[in-house]
């Protein structure tokens, strides 16, 4: 295994003038073709990372954002993907969540970290959102609706700000950001992605159905805790189960071997505790 492994709703009114701008421009641009390039899904991607690094509170820690960097790293090299420059962000909310953009950005919230209690939970997270990534999964959503010709501009599915009012066109920032409303196909795909790259980095993928699990139950115990991950990450109990079922057809002696938690990985998750205190995304 590699070293990588080895190692919102607040909403401010001049924000969503800004963004209700930015997302017109990106919608004005792309709208012209039903089908979208990889240079335009990466510029798409910029235009709201560019926003969401302005507005949500990053880590730039070093230490905390290099080894983000170098645990995502190790899922993407495994991926097969050449065109995507992929991008790694932790943000200081207390929301569980994490989500990718067009054009490989990564974005885990601090909530979903502190959640984790070994490496492979929190790299089983982000092999999911880099499936939805290499799948094209938004990009995807945005070609159909063009296609399909129901008058919904590329923003509006993107970000969903057509069930906003007037006086709501900007993206919420929050935790519970939902950049695409990924179908239970597209949900099933990036989990088999998920349990397949992390193999392949050599992450134990039973961190997946864990982590899942982990949620799952302290959603039970306190309804509404956990609802920016629900949100934006649907059918929780048979997700558990497909991977579960997935993982059962690998040979066990393999996982056996695959790596679980790192020192490493302990340290960079008790530096991510003593940061300054989170802020609510929502």
């Amino acid at each position: 295994m590699n070293d990588a492994a080895g190692g919102m709703r607040q909403r401010r009114r001049t924000s969503h003038a800004r963004w209700g701008v930015n997302a017109l421009v990106a919608a004005s641009v792309l709208a012209i073709a039903c089908s979208i390039s990889r240079r335009q899904e990466t510029e798409m991607g910029q235009l709201y990372a560019k926003q969401i690094d302005a507005e949500w509170p990053v880590v730039r820690a070093p230490e905390i954002a290099g080894y983000l960097t170098l645990l995502g790293d190790s899922l993407a090299s495994v991926t097969g993907t050449k065109d995507v420059e992929w991008r790694f962000t932790l943000v200081n909310f207390a929301d569980v969540n994490a989500f990718a953009l067009p054009g490989g950005f990564i974005y885990v919230t601090r909530g979903l970290v502190e959640r984790t209690a070994t490496m492979d939970q929190l790299a089983g997270a982000m092999a999911h959102e880099l499936s939805h990534v290499t799948r094209r999964h938004a990009v995807k959503q945005m070609e159909a609706a063009q296609r399909a010709n129901v008058g919904v501009s590329l923003a509006c599915v993107l970000t969903g700000i057509c069930e906003s009012t007037a006086t709501r066109v900007g993206i919420e920032l929050g935790g519970a950001a939902l950049f695409a409303k990924y179908s239970r196909d597209d949900e099933r795909q990036a989990d088999e992605d998920g349990v397949l790259l992390v193999t392949r980095a050599g992450i134990d993928p039973e961190g997946i159905p864990r982590l899942l699990q982990r949620l799952l139950d302290e959603r039970k115990a306190k309804p509404g805790a956990l609802d920016a991950w629900f949100s934006t990450h649907p059918y929780e109990e048979d997700r558990i189960q497909y991977t579960s079922a997935l993982i059962a057809r690998l040979d066990p002696a393999r996982v056996a071997r695959l790596a679980i938690d790192t020192p490493r990985f302990q340290e960079f998750r008790d530096r991510v505790k003593q940061l300054e205190a989170p802020k609510k995304g929502r």
